[in-house]
């Protein structure tokens, strides 16, 4: 059964989000800016928008910096991002995220954390899909963030690498794999911050 969504009620909490949306509109206006200065056909229009890109690159930095400095003046905000990022592949903007869209990490199940971020897989069958599973809802701010993380650990993270290289050696395309990534990430943070303990790795 889906849980119920925390409320967002703590003021610092909320003004984290509002500078997590902000920076994701910084984010999206870099990339499209991006996308469109190789069609200008005049170089000081392209050296123009290349300016523009400069100063919200500076901006995004200057939110970040705003981002962390909220983070480390609230002490409960503090002890969740050193914990969360005390896991390889979790940075700054993936932490922020998951304390200002998941509140519930670290207090329900993993099954029910899962289901909150959208990731928990569930059966679809129509015709010859019988038996395959997908992902639906949730929220997508939270599965972006862990989407970027999981590409993170998948080259860092001495669990997620391995497990990730396992489901494809095992036949499943990079989608399949990349999201039962996001899902392991998630579940490793929901574990620690449960357990007040950072992450360690112990080879077995």
């Amino acid at each position: 059964m889906k849980p119920a969504p925390t409320p967002l009620a703590d003021p610092a909490r909320l003004s984290l989000r509002d500078l997590m949306m902000y920076r994701s509109q910084i984010v999206g206006e870099i990339t499209a800016r991006s996308a469109q200065i190789r069609h200008y056909g005049d170089a000081r229009i392209r050296a123009r928008a290349a300016a523009a890109i400069d100063g919200l690159r500076q901006e995004r930095k200057e939110i970040e910096k705003d981002i962390e400095a909220l983070i480390k003046a609230k002490a409960e905000m503090h002890r969740l991002y050193k914990r969360m990022t005390s896991v390889p592949g979790i940075g700054l903007v993936v932490a922020a995220t998951l304390i200002a869209e998941l509140p519930e990490i670290g207090r329900l199940s993993r099954r029910q954390i899962a289901s909150l971020a959208g990731l928990a897989p569930f059966p679809r069958e129509s015709g010859d899909r019988i038996g395959y599973r997908a992902i639906r809802g949730g929220r997508a701010e939270v599965r972006k963030a862990l989407f970027n993380g999981a590409r993170s650990a998948i080259r860092h993270n001495p669990i997620a690498k391995p497990f990730y290289e396992r489901l494809r050696g095992r036949g499943k395309g990079h989608k399949v794999a990349i999201v039962a990534t996001m899902r392991k990430l998630l579940t490793i943070l929901n574990a620690i911050l449960k357990a007040g303990a950072d992450w360690r790795y112990e080879p077995a």
